[in-house]
């Protein structure tokens, strides 16, 4: 895994779901060592050994939208630690049924432990005294989000490097991505850095230049 670190916090950057290249990330604050594992596509028992040996306290599970190569662990990270899990209301149905949350149509039928936490758009989640912002991004689904933690933005499926999430899903509209991108992510500095649902790191500032979906207003 990659390590990083983002002032008080660290990210930490898990590939747990081969076939997918799902990025998992744990998001913790190195004072308070509370953290926040974001995306449990497949369960990894390296990384909760790693969350025990590091002495961090998982506070919260969030998922940046309901498909199930982001879902599929929720169930035994929660159960392993005792943590409730957070989806954008818009997702929540998707959960706990393995056609919306498109599983059945991957191999398998997931159905993910039911959300204890409902976001929406502007919530602010603390880990110790440093706020991680939700911001709503509908277009990949309608309760996609993306998390802001000082200048570092997880930004689930919504914006990749050079490219976009997918619309042609059920819950997709490309109208709507293109808007949330173009209004809620690229009004953030130049120099957030972008950690996506899937691939390599980028910024705000390179994909406005280069990202061919998307053009600066």
């Amino acid at each position: 895994h990659i390590i990083r670190t983002i002032y008080m916090i660290k990210l930490e950057t898990y590939i747990l779901l081969k076939e997918y290249q799902t990025n998992t990330y744990l998001l913790y604050d190195t004072e308070s060592q509370e953290a926040m594992l974001i995306d449990p596509a497949a369960y990894s028992e390296c990384l909760a050994q790693h969350i025990r040996d590091s002495n961090l306290r998982l506070k919260l599970i969030v998922n940046t939208h309901g498909h199930g190569d982001h879902i599929g662990a929720n169930a035994a990270f929660a159960r392993s630690f005792g943590c409730p899990i957070a989806i954008h209301s818009l997702d929540a149905p998707m959960l706990s049924d393995g056609r919306k949350n498109l599983s059945l149509y991957m191999g398998y039928d997931l159905a993910s432990t039911a959300a204890d936490q409902l976001l929406k758009d502007g919530d602010v989640l603390m880990l110790g005294e440093v706020p991680v912002k939700v911001i709503h991004t509908p277009g990949h689904t309608k309760g996609s989000l993306c998390l802001l933690v000082n200048k570092y933005l997880v930004s689930g499926d919504t914006l990749f490097e050079q490219s976009i999430g997918r619309t042609d899903l059920p819950g997709g509209d490309h109208a709507a991505i293109i808007a949330s991108i173009q209004d809620k992510l690229f009004v953030l500095p130049d120099d957030v850095l972008v950690y996506p649902g899937h691939g390599p790191a980028t910024s705000i500032g390179l994909e406005k230049v280069n990202n061919p979906f998307v053009k600066e207003r």
